[in-house]
C-alpha cells in the first residue's frame, strides 16, 4: 500500500470513528454517563468535549482536501485530547475501559504521523 492510500485511509477511519464517538456524548448516552462518572469527568462538559472532537474530525477532512497544516492542527489536537482521556482514566483507576480512549490516542497518533510525513 503506498503512503497516500495509507494516508486517506487512516486519516478517514479516524475521523468516522471521533466523529462517531460524538453523538454518544451528545445524547448522553448512559454508558457515556456512567464512564464519565467513573473517571470524575462533569456531565456538564461532555457537550464541549464532543465539540471538541468533532472540530477535530472535522479539520482532518479539510486537511485531506488540501489545508495540510489544519489537517496536522487537528490531529495534533486529537492527540493532545485522546492523551488527556487516557490520563484521567489512569488517575482515576479506571483501567476496564481504557483501551477506547488509548485506540482512539494510537489512530490520532497515525494520523498525525502521517500528515506530517505527506
Amino acid at each position: 500500500m503506498t503512503l497516500p492510500i495509507a494516508r486517506i485511509l487512516v486519516v478517514l477511519t479516524t475521523a468516522i470513528a471521533t466523529a462517531g464517538i460524538t453523538v454518544p456524548d451528545l445524547v448522553p448516552a448512559q454508558f457515556v454517563l456512567a464512564n464519565s462518572a467513573r473517571v470524575g469527568v462533569s456531565r456538564s462538559w461532555l457537550p464541549t468535549l464532543a465539540t471538541l472532537k468533532f472540530a477535530g474530525a472535522g479539520g482532518l477532512i479539510v486537511g485531506l482536501l488540501g489545508l495540510r497544516y489544519l489537517g496536522i492542527a487537528a490531529a495534533l489536537g486529537l492527540v493532545l485530547y485522546f492523551m488527556g482521556a487516557v490520563i484521567v482514566h489512569v488517575r482515576a483507576r479506571v483501567f476496564s475501559n481504557i483501551a477506547f480512549p488509548g485506540g482512539y490516542l494510537l489512530l490520532s497518533i497515525a494520523s498525525l504521523a502521517l500528515l506530517v510525513a505527506q
